[in-house]
């Protein structure tokens, strides 16, 4: 038998939640942008973070406060782990970005982890794990940041307790444009703006138009997929949080752009669209963000679809 090895280290991608229609149920990782987590076997039980550096530093260093510590001390209490863990925490993603920074960490943390223990761990498992560090961000269990981020690409998630993970297609030519204002909008608090009822013609309309991009991905159908990538229910509830958000999204689709939502909690705002236009949709919604007063940080990626992984031991 082999000894496990000593220090991992892995890197998740940011991710965008809900991608317009799937409030909660979908998500999509990121090239572009992700967090690092280094991980170090150590004799003694316990989990202990060494360090946080990056674009956020500032983040709590005691294990049940940090959502990376918060994941691996779930994995250690799952396995019933005699040994522990220091953690060390390169954040690539701003907080209250809307783009899945706490989720990241989590999962890179559990799957840095993983690689120094001798039972093979499946991502089911390692979800269940990294759902625990997610909850000590937003209050709850939620997993549209977690799934893609550890799954990789655009993934819908049925049930919650025990979430079902369904990888889905995405078209070779879409990219994704992301735009983050130099702005930070805390995820619990676009949480409590949100109303507890729904009328049920939007109820509707939604559910048309979830079915419908998902249609439209699965075969490649363009057209339905930017008649249906319209969220009739959150974002209208949200964009008032964004400065300047319907003349961004005016721009993405004057531009070309097949669609074009809040990512996520907000502020950063996405859009999809074919790789020949992403250009000029980016530069629409960074020049509409700098009209009401907003600099921000703007990539194009595609969807990234290998997820999380060890990238050094």
């Amino acid at each position: 038998m082999t000894s496990p090895r000593e220090r991992a280290t892995a890197f998740a991608p940011a991710s965008v939640g809900n991608v317009a229609v799937g409030f909660d149920i979908l998500g999509q990782s990121v090239a572009a942008i992700g967090d690092r987590v280094t991980v170090t076997r150590r004799s003694s039980p316990g989990v202990s973070i060494r360090a946080i550096r990056g674009v956020v530093a500032d983040l709590p260093l005691e294990a049940e406060r940090n959502t990376a510590g918060m994941a691996v001390l779930a994995l250690a209490s799952g396995l019933g782990l005699r040994h522990g863990f220091d953690l060390e925490v390169e954040k690539g993603i701003p907080i209250g970005s809307g783009l899945g920074g706490s989720a990241a960490s989590a999962v890179a943390a559990v799957v840095a982890a993983a690689a120094l223990v001798e039972q093979p761990l499946d991502r089911t498992r390692l979800l269940h794990f990294a759902m625990q560090g997610e909850k000590v961000a937003s209050g709850s269990v939620h997993v549209d940041n977690i799934a893609p981020s550890l799954f990789g690409g655009l993934v819908l998630t049925v049930g919650i307790e025990d979430p079902y993970v369904k990888q889905v297609p995405v078209p070779a030519s879409v990219r994704c444009v992301l735009v983050h204002p130099h702005m930070v909008l805390a995820t619990r608090e676009a949480r409590a703006i949100l109303k507890p009822d729904v009328p049920l013609s939007d109820v509707i309309w939604q559910q048309a138009n979830l079915a419908g991009f998902l249609a439209g991905c699965y075969t490649g159908d363009l057209v339905l997929i930017r008649q249906s990538m319209m969220d009739v229910v959150i974002e209208p509830q949200r964009q008032g949080l964004i400065p300047g958000f319907a003349e961004v999204k005016r721009a993405a689709l004057e531009a070309g752009a097949l669609g074009c939502s809040i990512s996520g909690a907000g502020p950063t705002v996405f859009a999809w669209s074919e790789a020949d236009d992403a250009p000029a949709v980016q530069s629409g919604m960074v020049a509409a963000f700098r009209r009401h007063g907003l600099e921000s940080d703007a990539w194009i990626s595609a969807i990234d679809a290998q997820g999380a992984r060890v990238v050094q031991s």
